[in-house]
């Protein structure tokens, strides 16, 4: 298992390259001062190192148990079916 680190968004994208503020919503954040426990693999550390002047990185020692963020499955979306009208 990769080792744990905490992420914290720490100062704001304003002004900013349209890719950095695109690499800050794809790291999870849409906040200041938001924090995230990820797993620190090679595509977070690519991320983390583009934005490294608006973070703020910490490891963390978290028992095994712990659950990771960004790992639960995403819910899925109801749709109404807007085809079928009720005709009278």
């Amino acid at each position: 298992m990769s080792p744990q680190m905490k992420i914290t968004y720490k100062r704001s994208a304003i002004g900013r390259h349209y890719k950095k503020k695109r690499t800050i919503a794809a790291l999870g954040f849409t906040k200041l001062n938001q924090s995230r426990v990820v797993e620190w693999n090679d595509s977070i550390q690519g991320m983390t190192q583009k934005v490294i002047h608006l973070l703020e990185i910490e490891p963390v020692e978290a028992p095994a148990s712990a659950k990771v963020s960004g790992t639960k499955k995403p819910k899925e979306r109801k749709v109404k079916d807007k085809g079928k009208q009720d005709s009278e």
